[in-house]
């Protein structure tokens, strides 16, 4: 199992590295001045080259590309007479780190915590952003697939049970409506059925984050009314895919041979389904979920938007509309680093539920 996890780490180290070279390349060698694009019509060459130098895009591709590798290792090389110099951009975070060994009288080696750089437009550094619209993205994302898994999961079963009745033929075409339509019309849909047309009903608001602010002047406070509609409509094709793996899945391990020894030995159904059948049916949908979650943790970028959900997603369409490419390049990350580790860690678990794998 250890030289299994150990191999999983190392192929998740080797797709880290090859984001960080695409992402480089994708924001720092093709076309396209960031500088200008900040400046607009305002700009002028004196304007660009300040900026640009600013920024470190002054120096040669290679010598860039190292410095955007030294800001993310946490093993990384610092200016110590200097710390404000382009080896590390932030001295707050330089005089925070770990000095392991000093090769001059200028280059130390220390450990450190990634740096993602500092936006463009408002000069905050870019974690910070992240974190902020993380914590609201996996707070709906979560819910959402806490929605999805339960109630999938229980109509799943229920679709195996009673296979060909009236329950399981609306359920498939539910979970098959569901799985097809589109997340961006489900959000404007949902946005003005329930928040318009019904909202005197409801109660619920077309656009809202976590926290509102109160109309009194006293501050921010919990609004959870603001994540129902979010949280119903990112969960609506998760569920149809969670039913629909479920019901074929429980439908296949209710054939099987040690099935009908249960049934034969006496075991009760209930025992049957739960302790024999359900464990054995759940990979594929753990494999698939894990997808799922992964790129609802990502950010979910049209519910996001339309519901003004303050999350990565939000982050990721704000930074497009200005040009803000480190919050841009640190979104990109960011949603790598969680696809990977997702991914491993459900991994690990599949190889857990079924030992097979292991050995593959």
């Amino acid at each position: 199992m250890v030289k299994f996890i150990l191999k999983r780490l190392f192929y998740g180290i080797l797709v880290m590295l090859g984001v960080i070279v695409i992402n480089f390349i994708l924001f720092n060698i093709l076309p396209g001045d960031p500088a200008r694009m900040m400046l607009g019509q305002r700009a002028d060459i004196a304007s660009v080259e300040a900026i640009n130098k600013d920024l470190g895009r002054d120096r040669p591709k290679m010598i860039q590309f190292l410095n955007y590798l030294n800001d993310l290792s946490p093993l990384s090389f610092h200016n110590a007479i200097n710390p404000s110099s382009y080896w590390y951009l932030d001295p707050l975070k330089y005089t925070n780190a770990t000095q392991l060994v000093q090769f001059s009288k200028s280059a130390v080696l220390v450990v450190k915590e990634p740096y993602l750089r500092r936006s463009y437009q408002s000069k905050k550094p870019v974690d910070e952003i992240l974190i902020e619209g993380f914590i609201n993205t996996s707070v709906l994302a979560l819910v959402s697939m806490a929605f999805a898994m339960i109630l999938g999961i229980v109509i799943g079963i229920i679709c195996a049970v009673y296979k060909n009745s009236w329950i399981d033929r609306v359920s498939v075409v539910f979970s098959v409506l569901g799985m097809s339509l589109p997340s961006f019309f489900a959000a404007i849909l949902f946005a003005w059925l329930f928040a318009f047309v019904l909202a005197d009903y409801t109660g619920l608001n077309m656009a809202g984050s976590l926290f509102s602010v109160d109309d009194m002047g006293r501050g921010e406070y919990l609004d959870l009314k603001n994540l129902i509609l979010p949280a119903l409509t990112l969960g609506i094709r998760p569920l149809g895919i969670v039913v629909e793996l479920t019901r074929n899945s429980m439908l296949e391990v209710l054939s099987q041979d040690y099935i009908r020894t249960a049934k034969a030995k006496g075991l009760s159904p209930r025992r049957i389904l739960i302790r024999h059948a359900l464990k054995n049916a759940m990979n594929p949908v753990i494999t698939s979920m894990s997808g799922w979650l992964a790129s609802l943790l990502a950010g979910a970028v049209f519910i996001e938007y339309i519901f003004d959900w303050k999350g990565i997603g939000l982050v990721i369409v704000n930074a497009l509309e200005k040009y803000d490419f480190p919050v841009l390049m640190g979104a990109v990350l960011f949603i790598s680093v969680i696809l990977v580790v997702i991914n491993i860690f459900v991994d690990i678990i599949y190889g857990w539920l079924d030992p097979r794998v292991r050995v593959q």
